[in-house]
């Protein structure tokens, strides 16, 4: 068993190359794919050397050395992952690909059989069926793992630069920062920037918030309201802020709602607050 598994490794090793190709010619044209058959030559090289990888790995499954096995496996799952995540390929293309590769495998594997008739035994062809199998599934779920890995990393980064971009605290020295507040604020929206406002300030070590509503253009009682909860929250933190900006609709939604902002310094506009509070800064 142990020496046909090895004439079987090196049988597979010497036709690494001519699997590739025979899995290559399994393309078919996909329009913005990487495996389109016409995707260019420098889809091709790429798919050819990270294939060579990935046949290596799989035939590596047949030596007794499992670790060879666990660490092509984790060093081709990282490579492939990165490589589709970068391309935005889809994880079901990539999982045709493996499954048309698993195919072509078998096919190198029959003409071994063919070859070695009169020495493999049936028990080999069996085992070789576990193995390989077992390799091509274990390398899927690998893959599948770094995969969802990177796209969630993806995700939080952009997650991420949207709460920025959302709520921007811009920094007029080392204590003192603006947030300005622009556009359409709806329930949602305010809520995300109550959530990421006070950490924000905690990470830039800012002192005095100053939040600038001049360039919204519609505040109704719910967004006024998580606004004050907002100014309470950065109080409990130790954080100083003024509110500028307030037009008349938005003072009167606050009086309506019955918000007590007597404690709260409030602004018409930031230039003045500024003005007002901070001297030595030429505005």
């Amino acid at each position: 068993m142990k020496d046909m598994n090895q004439k079987l490794y090196d049988y597979l090793l010497e036709s690494i190359d001519a699997i590739t190709d025979a899995w290559l010619l399994e393309r078919e044209e996909k329009d913005g794919s990487i495996y389109s058959k016409d995707a260019g030559d420098w889809s091709e090289q790429m798919l050819r050397e990270q294939n060579r990888q990935t046949n290596l790995t799989i035939a590596s499954s047949l030596l007794e050395d499992q670790e060879a096995f666990e660490n092509n496996k984790k060093s081709w799952a990282k490579l492939v992952a990165e490589s589709r995540v970068s391309s935005r390929t889809p994880i079901y293309e990539v999982l045709d690909a493996l499954s048309k590769l698993r195919k072509t495998f078998w096919n190198f594997i029959e003409q071994f059989v063919d070859r070695e008739v009169d020495h493999v035994l049936r028990s080999d062809i069996l085992n070789w069926g576990i193995v390989i199998h077992k390799a091509f599934d274990e390398i899927i779920v690998e893959f599948t793992t770094r995969y969802d890995e990177l796209i969630n990393s993806r995700l939080f980064a952009q997650q991420s630069l949207i709460e920025e971009l959302n709520a921007p605290i811009i920094k007029l020295n080392s204590t003192i920062g603006v947030l300005p507040i622009i556009g359409d604020v709806d329930t949602t929206r305010v809520q995300s920037i109550s959530d990421y406002v006070p950490t924000r300030c905690v990470e830039l070590d800012v002192s005095h918030l100053f939040i600038d509503l001049s360039g919204v253009s519609i505040i109704d009682t719910m967004v006024a309201n998580h606004i004050y909860q907002l100014m309470q929250v950065l109080d409990l933190l130790g954080i100083e802020s003024t509110m500028t900006g307030i037009r008349p609709e938005i003072a009167q939604t606050s009086v309506q709602l019955g918000l007590d902002f007597s404690k709260i310094r409030t602004f018409g506009s930031l230039q003045l607050a500024l003005k007002k509070n901070f001297k030595e800064l030429e505005i």
